[in-house]
């Protein structure tokens, strides 16, 4: 669902910046009053593998389309809405930058519609409710299912409302909701089978890893150690970018599919002023566009590019962890 710089106008690229920082901002000061370091490595992996799992497009059959994993729900059950968000923001800003998924200017569109929803509305009105008792295998499959589901179809729908307010006359709001919706509901229902299947492994694995459970109930013990766990999902999200990543779908997009059922074509040129000049930002910085080498196609690029980005993904997020003093705070 990364949206193209094309489908938003300056205003409203500048305000769902401005949405998006704010949250990162408030997301950033909650996080500071966090006293648990070892989410660190853990916010690192989790984006790495978060990062790896979205290269992977899943067919939806009979539409010609796909889908891929969006993330938020799974990163903020293991990490929380607020340090969830922030690794939605690294993998977002690496897709961005590096690989030219998503326009700079849909940038805050893009952070707004793929992480807020999952890692706010996902984690605290759906997950936390649900686990507020304690964990199952049973209650993390209901969560993620009906967190993934609604929260995709939020995104969803603010795309098409984003594309409204740009006075985007190539998409009509009612005809473009009509097939942005339905699909989108299909890829919900994808990706909150594959956050489950995850999250129960994280639960048997080191279930005091899940966010928001075992207050009231005593935590099972778990079968690996913390850093067995963490070496299990490096392990898995190494595989996935560098492998499985070359068996993705290559039927478009949701948002893509969505588009070309309206317009005829899955793209929407924008090629004046400020989109020409994010554009030429985004050519020098892409060092890996669309997720290969440029000029080669060749498998080798796309495997060299879930692994790199992968760990470029934990550096970022390792390194923003102790710049900006996260989970330092003393308790009194």
């Amino acid at each position: 669902m990364h949206m193209a710089d094309a489908l938003v106008v300056p205003a409203v690229a500048g305000t769902m910046y401005a949405c998006s920082v704010a949250a990162a901002g408030y997301s950033v000061k909650k996080v500071r009053l966090e006293n648990d370091s070892k989410k660190i490595p853990v916010m690192g992996v989790m984006g790495a593998f978060v990062f790896a799992a979205q290269m992977i497009n899943f067919t939806i059959p009979g539409t010609g389309s796909s889908g891929h994993l969006c993330g938020g729900m799974l990163l903020s059950a293991v990490l929380g809405p607020y340090a969830g968000f922030l690794t939605m923001i690294g993998v977002l800003l690496i897709q961005c930058l590096l690989f030219a998924d998503g326009g700079i200017l849909a940038l805050g569109c893009n952070i707004w519609n793929m992480a807020f929803y999952g890692c706010f509305i996902g984690a605290l009105l759906i997950w936390k409710k649900i686990m507020a008792k304690g964990a199952s295998k049973g209650k993390i499959a209901a969560a993620s299912i009906l967190g993934c589901v609604i929260t995709l179809q939020l995104g969803a729908f603010s795309v098409t409302l984003e594309t409204l307010l740009s006075g985007v006359t190539e998409l009509p709001f009612a005809v473009f909701l009509g097939f942005m919706q339905p699909i989108h509901l299909a890829i919900g229902l994808v990706e909150g089978l594959i956050t489950a299947a995850v999250l129960c492994f994280v639960y048997e694995a080191r279930p005091e890893l899940l966010w928001g459970t075992g207050e009231t109930k005593e935590l099972k013990e778990g079968r690996f150690t913390l850093k067995q766990t963490i070496a299990v999902l490096g392990i898995l999200a190494v595989l996935i970018g560098g492998g499985l990543s070359l068996a993705a779908s290559s039927f478009p997009d949701g948002l893509e599919w969505s588009i070309e059922k309206v317009t005829g074509s899955t793209e929407l040129e924008a090629n004046e002023g400020i989109y020409e000049a994010a554009a030429n930002v985004q050519e020098t910085t892409a060092l890996l566009p669309d997720y290969g080498f440029k000029d080669f196609d060749t498998p080798v690029g796309t495997s060299f590019s879930g692994v790199a980005g992968g760990l470029v993904v934990v550096i970022v997020c390792v390194g923003s962890c102790y710049l900006f003093k996260f989970f330092r705070k003393k308790n009194a």
